[in-house]
């Protein structure tokens, strides 16, 4: 899909987005005929094994993107802009040139960057916004636009990105009311995670909806699959296996 046909979904059908960080996950999720990857700087939580996305690099994100789009050629894939690679236009207009020749068909920009955004998309770069919770600057990763103020902040924000022209926008842990009113008033995709069932589409970390990990998860995500519980299985026939003598047997030896 091109930027056109992605806005063309809206009011339509429902937009499915993931995030992908390697060749593997992205080539499955392309013959799954997901409509977008999100190769996010979530990476840095979930591959990296950072704290948080503060620690990423525009390096990192070239790398995982060449991954990506080696594995999903023919999807429409959005590279993250890392922290403190967009705070003015010339840092904007490099790192996302970077991030297009490693192989994304548009780049993400957190928050109000209304001006800088503008100019990009005059100069033929596709850019997806991302308002409501701000990982990359966020002090508490709270759902954000509970209180009457901060909710028309977000709003008046998201016609400004729409007005830049931005082609879609994030919706991060917003309450549902204030998704669906920005949805119905923006020209734009909205992409949900925690913004409720009424934005256009919907995006989730794969790692979170697979099941990667245990412990508590956030209200948004739902788990699809328990990938964890399923390879620490492996894992420990595996190792079982081994230690016993089992493996590698007769089939599975040369002769």
């Amino acid at each position: 899909m091109n930027t056109e046909e992605i806005k063309a979904l809206k009011g339509k059908r429902k937009i499915s987005m993931l995030t992908a960080y390697d060749y593997q996950t992205a080539k499955i999720l392309e013959a799954a005929e997901i409509e977008m990857i999100l190769v996010g700087d979530s990476l840095g939580n979930v591959i990296l094994g950072y704290e948080g996305t503060k620690q990423v690099t525009i390096n990192d994100m070239v790398r995982h993107v060449e991954a990506v789009a080696r594995g999903a050629p023919h999807t429409y894939i959005v590279g993250d802009m890392p922290i403190d690679t967009y705070n003015n236009f010339e840092d904007a207009l490099k790192n996302s040139k970077k991030l297009i020749n490693a192989g994304a068909t548009a780049v993400k920009l957190e928050g109000n960057k209304a001006a800088i955004i503008k100019r990009l998309v005059d100069l033929g770069i596709p850019v997806e916004g991302h308002l409501g919770l701000l990982p990359q600057t966020a002090i508490d990763m709270k759902v954000k636009g509970k209180e009457q103020s901060e909710a028309e902040r977000i709003y008046n924000d998201a016609l400004e990105l729409d007005a830049a022209g931005v082609f879609s926008i994030v919706l991060e842990c917003i309450p549902l009311k204030l998704a669906t009113r920005i949805t119905e008033n923006v020209k734009a995709v909205t992409i949900g995670i925690g913004a409720g069932p009424f934005c256009d589409g919907q995006v989730l970390v794969i790692n979170d909806m697979l099941g990667m990990q245990r412990g508590s998860k956030p209200k948004h995500v739902k788990r699809y699959a328990d990938l964890y519980g399923v390879i620490s299985e492996a894992v420990h026939n595996y190792i079982h296996e081994v230690r016993d003598g089992s493996f590698p047997d007769d089939e599975h030896s040369f002769h």
